[in-house]
C-alpha cells in the first residue's frame, strides 16, 4: 500500500490531459479569438476589417423610382450613400424571351450587417415584380470613408 505524494505517472498523466484540453480549446477557439481580436484592433487602430461594409446594386426603371428609393434608402438609415447612375441598358432573360431595356442603377454603399433590411426596403418600394437587389463586400478602401460609412449607418 502506497501513501503520500503521487508517482510520476499520475503527474504525466495529468500534464497530457490538460495538454490535450489546451490544444483542444485553442483549435475551436482560435477563429472566435482571431475574429475579436481583428474587431477590437480594428476600433483601436481605426483600420479597416474587410467585409464590414458592402456596395448592393439595384437597377429601377427611371430616375424617378431611383431618387424615391435613393432618398428612403438614406433616410431609414439602410446606406450612407446612394449614387445614381443614368442610362445603362440590361440584357436580360425573362419569361422565355431575351429583353433589352434602358435602366438606371443605383450603387449603395452600407454595412453589411443591413444588406438584408436594404433588400427588403427595396422588395418593398420597388416597382418590379422582381428587383434586383446584390451585394458585394468591400474588401479595402479609403479609410477615412470606410468611417463614415460606419459612422452613419447603425449597426
Amino acid at each position: 500500500m502506497r501513501i503520500g505524494v503521487p508517482g510520476a505517472e499520475t503527474f504525466q498523466s495529468g500534464s497530457l490531459k490538460a495538454l490535450i484540453l489546451t490544444v483542444l480549446l485553442s483549435v475551436f477557439m482560435f477563429q472566435l479569438l482571431r475574429t475579436v481580436g481583428l474587431r477590437a484592433f480594428s476600433m483601436a487602430s481605426e483600420t479597416y476589417m474587410s467585409g464590414t461594409h458592402s456596395t448592393a446594386f439595384v437597377t429601377c426603371p427611371n430616375d424617378t423610382v431611383a431618387k424615391d428609393l435613393a432618398r428612403g434608402i438614406v433616410e431609414k438609415k439602410l446606406a450612407a450613400c446612394v449614387n445614381i447612375v443614368p442610362a445603362i441598358i440590361s440584357v436580360y432573360e425573362w419569361q422565355g424571351k431575351i429583353e433589352e431595356d434602358n435602366e438606371v442603377l443605383l450603387m449603395i454603399k452600407t454595412r453589411s450587417s443591413k444588406v438584408p433590411a436594404l433588400a427588403e426596403y427595396v422588395r418593398s418600394n420597388h416597382p418590379y415584380e422582381v428587383a434586383e437587389v446584390i451585394s458585394l463586400p468591400i474588401d479595402q478602401g479609403n479609410p477615412p470613408y470606410l468611417k463614415w460609412i460606419g459612422d452613419i449607418v447603425p449597426e
